[in-house]
């Protein structure tokens, strides 16, 4: 076979998906319609959990470091309101401004040091599979060829030909909106107040945040340069767009203008993006040896989201991806991608559906609504319950079986760890993608039972402790997890039963 995985596009999710494999030993072929990297602004930056994933994969840092912007305070748009997470010592929601092109450029680094082929300008036209293997029709540069591999993955976008060839659904809602974001500067004669206000000739006062009008939603930002300004505009328009054709300043403010009725002058844009919003969700997330990640499986009505949910859709699946092609797969553990990230997908839709419905509104009832929602965030449970959702920190996958600690299928927290070899913390474990069996009460019986699985058996102490042992998958979300003091005859057959549903047979029974 050329390949262990095809991965069709080379967006975020396909690069990510393609670091994953590699970390897992599994040789990964990108194939991207596009002869080079994208330069048209897209997506603004990555936040909430795949921002302690990264962290978790010692790839936070960089990725910071990449930013051209500052860290924005912790104050995200939700619906044509704010959800204001600065009156909380420790915010439930981060944000990195990190554009999608720079953001591709750190993934596709990333992907080749770790060894990956990847190859622009190779459209795929067409796919077949059977028993053993995916084969790949494909459009190169120099004439049509094949390849084939042991699965492909679709990460080609919202219109997915992956998708579509796989007969795999994609209901959902398409909604009237076009919306516009940019990032400009100011020219001398707009002046900016004390309070984030803009003052224009020939108009008067524009406030900062948004404002809804019969024709649409307009919203002001600040930056630390308060001569830069984040601008955006949703209306609805019948006009088809094409994704690939990038926004003009000239089409921004006759945006501006037939929403708010002002003729708003600007300076140099550093950037301008047109999206239209849709709600839909694959039906399926795996179709044989076909998988979907990222927009190919799941579009939301909202900024902010996409992204992040197909990186970690991309996590998700990578190493069960290779567990089923290093042969130590347990029966159906690639059918808990779907089931898993399918959930995730569906808890992203419900906030984003709801953010139409605050949003879309124009009446005095719809102006009540939002002003109910935004007085209900003034208090710290729901902010923080909103946090959770917004972050995707609140995802807890199912797990088998029927008695649970409160920590399975959550993603697992950042325990600061006591060893012998010093301190170290479950995030640095997780660096190098491996399932952990983590002992935190020094439990022989425990680690006897791992000792023949391909699982690192790690033995340390911490002050945070509510289990006394840890099983963690590769994608940092807890297994199984023994509670404090839980004797041997339920905790043994408990975790060889979690590592049988997650890690399959003994090493040993594989030689």
């Amino acid at each position: 076979m050329d390949a262990d995985v095809i991965i069709v596009g080379a967006g975020p999710t396909g690069l990510m998906l393609a670091c994953e494999l590699r970390l897992a030993g599994v040789r990964p072929l990108v194939l991207e319609r596009q002869p080079h990297r994208r330069d048209t602004p897209k997506a603004g930056g990555l936040g909430g959990q795949i921002l302690e994933l990264l962290r978790y994969r010692g790839l936070l840092e960089s990725f910071t470091a990449a930013c051209t912007d500052p860290i924005p305070a912790p104050r995200f748009p939700f619906g044509g309101v704010h959800v204001d997470f600065t009156r909380l010592p420790d915010p439930p929601m981060h944000a990195l401004p990190l554009p999608q092109q720079l953001l591709e450029r750190q993934l596709d680094e990333r992907a080749a040091e770790l060894g990956t082929e990847i190859r622009r300008g190779h459209q795929v036209t067409g796919m077949s599979q059977d028993d053993a293997a995916v084969t790949a029709e494909v459009r190169g540069p120099d004439g049509p060829y094949q390849v084939s591999a042991r699965f492909l993955v679709g990460c080609d976008g919202g219109r997915s030909r992956v998708r579509d060839r796989a007969g795999i659904g994609f209901p959902g809602t398409s909604y009237p909106e076009v919306n516009r974001l940019a990032q400009v500067t100011l020219p001398d004669t707009v002046s900016v107040l004390d309070d984030g206000d803009l003052d224009v000739p020939g108009f008067g006062v524009i406030r900062a945040g948004f404002t809804q009008t019969d024709r649409g939603l307009f919203g002001l930002g600040s930056s630390a340069d308060s001569r830069v300004v984040s601008l955006y505009t949703t209306e609805d328009e019948a006009t088809e767009y094409d994704d690939d054709t990038p926004m003009t300043v000239a089409e921004l403010q006759g945006s501006i203008r037939r929403v708010l009725g002002a003729d708003l002058p600007v300076g140099e844009a550093h950037r301008l993006s047109r999206f239209t919003f849709k709600a839909r969700q694959a039906e399926h997330y795996r179709h044989g040896r076909i998988m979907l990640a990222g927009d190919a499986a799941h579009l939301f009505p909202a900024t902010g989201v996409a992204i992040n949910a197909g990186m970690l859709d991309a996590v998700n699946l990578a190493w069960k991806l290779a567990a089923a092609v290093h042969g130590w797969a347990p029966s159906g553990l690639l059918d808990t991608y779907h089931s898993e990230r399918h959930l995730a997908g569906a808890r992203t839709l419900l906030h984003t559906r709801a953010q139409v419905a605050l949003r879309r509104g124009h009446d005095p009832a719809a102006e009540a609504l939002r002003e109910l929602f935004q007085e209900l965030l003034t208090d710290e449970q729901p902010l923080r319950r909103m946090g959770r959702l917004l972050s995707g920190a609140d995802i807890r996958y199912p797990m088998p079986g029927t008695a649970h600690h409160p920590l399975a299928g959550a993603f697992a927290p950042d325990l600061t760890l006591h060893t012998e070899q010093g301190v170290t913390s479950v995030a640095e474990l997780m660096r190098s993608a491996r399932p952990v069996l983590l002992d935190l009460a020094d439990r022989p019986d425990l680690r006897e039972a791992a000792r023949d699985h391909s699982v690192d058996v790690r033995t340390a102490k911490t002050d945070e402790a509510s289990a006394d042992a840890l099983l963690i998958r590769p994608d940092a979300h807890v297994a199984w997890a023994a509670t404090v003091g839980e004797p041997a005859d339920t905790a043994v057959p408990a975790l060889r039963r979690a590592l049988s549903d997650w890690f399959g047979a003994p090493a040993a029974d594989d030689v």
